[in-house]
């Protein structure tokens, strides 16, 4: 079968009539005179395959994702190496501007076999709309990180709404993986409160995962230049990098799919483990926009749900946030089906479900709970939590002895001594990170 294509450029024309006299393997249905008219054609249905002849410097990682999720794949023409090496980075396929029209049509079905051949996912949630966030590169220090091994895992910390302590965890997790001797990486991709830099005293005025994600976006984002835009915390016990949030929640539309895909898979090149602080909705939001092509609030909590090797599902222990994780975790379910959440119960105390908080947590929890166990309590402790709150300071630095910093590094594996008069530790915790 013959495959439909639609090309845009002024070098056009030279192309169109190499692949039209091959009568055959391609054909080509329309003739655009820019990508918004291209993407407008293919996403009608019209083509299988897109030819960008002229202007393939315009090609972002968010317009290869919407055109991937509509079948269409594209071929470049460039004679640019850095170029073409900056397509391939964002998905494209390219070629010589003078290929023979033989030569193209078989690049073409190779693009079009491997796109049909390749798991979707990565369409939605994305969109070529941005609020154009100013890009600042920050000047590189030489800060006391560990190196990473190349394999990077990533941790999510996920939660219903109502506060149940997502971003608290989260930030952490990662200074006692940090403590622990690990090479880590704290992204805080929540588009609806990001508050990652607030937490640990940061200055917020440059939004560090917008500008890695304008940076992938455009192909540009390799190593060192996620470095450049991460920004060094160091702790008493250790050093991690930080990829600070969105400044306004009116700039979501800057944390697109396919960009922050690429930032997660960069990541995990400069960092042991990637720990993404997450937002709370998992709504697809389709039903919000009559474009299902559109940005979407609320991809950035699903693409990174979605690559994540471990999810921590956070919810508050009292009558409210019970209901709450459980209706969530069946949302949760529903909208990334391959996820096996880590249950972890936070602000556990006899307030606020009486005596034996966890015995009665996890009675409850047997009996209307979902399948998923919980797998640890972290007891409250307000004083602590407030202490590090005001200091912007992490719990291994402000209250290094408390039953709440010591839960949380046991969760994650750190080498923390264990109380065992504490009930937070009466069960054996399930071990998540070895080695």
């Amino acid at each position: 079968m013959s495959i439909p294509v639609v090309t845009v450029g002024e070098a056009e024309e030279d192309v169109v009539g190499g692949l039209e006299r091959l009568h055959g393997p391609v054909t080509v249905v329309r003739r655009c005179t820019e990508l918004t008219e291209l993407l407008a054609a293919c996403q009608s249905g019209l083509a299988r395959a897109a030819v960008v002849a002229d202007g393939c410097e315009s090609l972002t990682a968010s317009l290869v994702d919407r055109l991937g999720a509509v079948g269409v794949a594209i071929i470049a023409l460039t004679d640019n190496a850095e170029e073409a090496a900056r397509l391939r980075g964002i998905g494209v396929a390219s070629t010589l501007t003078g290929v023979e029209p033989a030569a193209l049509a078989g690049r073409i079905s190779e693009a079009v076999a491997q796109l049909t051949g390749t798991p979707r996912g990565a369409g939605h949630g994305s969109g070529v709309g941005d609020t154009g966030a100013a890009l600042r590169q920050l000047p590189g220090e030489q800060v006391d990180v560990p190196p990473a091994s190349g394999a990077g895992r990533i941790i999510a910390v996920w939660g219903p709404a109502g506060s149940p302590g997502r971003t608290f965890i989260a930030a952490n997790i990662a200074g006692e993986l940090a403590a622990e001797g690990k090479s880590v990486l704290l992204v805080d991709a929540d588009s609806y409160g990001a508050s990652i830099a607030a937490v640990l005293g940061l200055l917020d005025e440059s939004a560090g995962l917008a500008q890695a994600c304008r940076l992938a976006d455009q192909g540009l984002l390799d190593e060192d230049a996620l470095l450049k835009v991460a920004i060094p915390v160091t702790t008493k016990l250790g050093t991690f990098r930080v990829l600070t949030g969105i400044t306004r929640a009116d700039r979501w539309t800057e944390l697109r799919a396919a960009a922050l895909s690429l930032v997660l898979e960069r990541a995990k090149a400069i960092a042991d483990v990637v720990v993404v602080d997450t937002g709370f909705c998992l709504e697809a939001d389709e039903e919000l926009s009559f474009d299902t092509m559109a940005p979407r609030r609320n991809a950035a909590t699903l693409r990174s749900l979605e690559v994540a090797d471990t999810v921590f599902a956070v919810g508050a222990a009292d009558p409210v946030g019970v209901p709450r994780l459980v209706r969530g975790l069946a949302d949760l379910e529903s909208a990334v089906p391959h996820v096996s959440p880590v249950v972890v119960m936070n602000k556990v105390r006899a307030a606020a479900v009486g005596r034996s908080p966890e015995r009665q947590l996890r009675d409850a929890w047997e009996r209307y709970g979902p399948s998923s166990g919980i797998t640890a309590f972290l007891p409250a402790d307000s004083s602590a939590a407030d202490a590090a709150l005001l200091g912007g300071s992490l719990l291994l630095e402000s209250a290094p002895e408390s039953k709440l910093r010591r839960a949380i590094a046991d969760l994650v594996c750190a080498p923390v001594q264990r109380s065992p008069r504490s009930s937070v530790f009466s069960s054996t915790p399930r071990r998540l990170l070895k080695g």
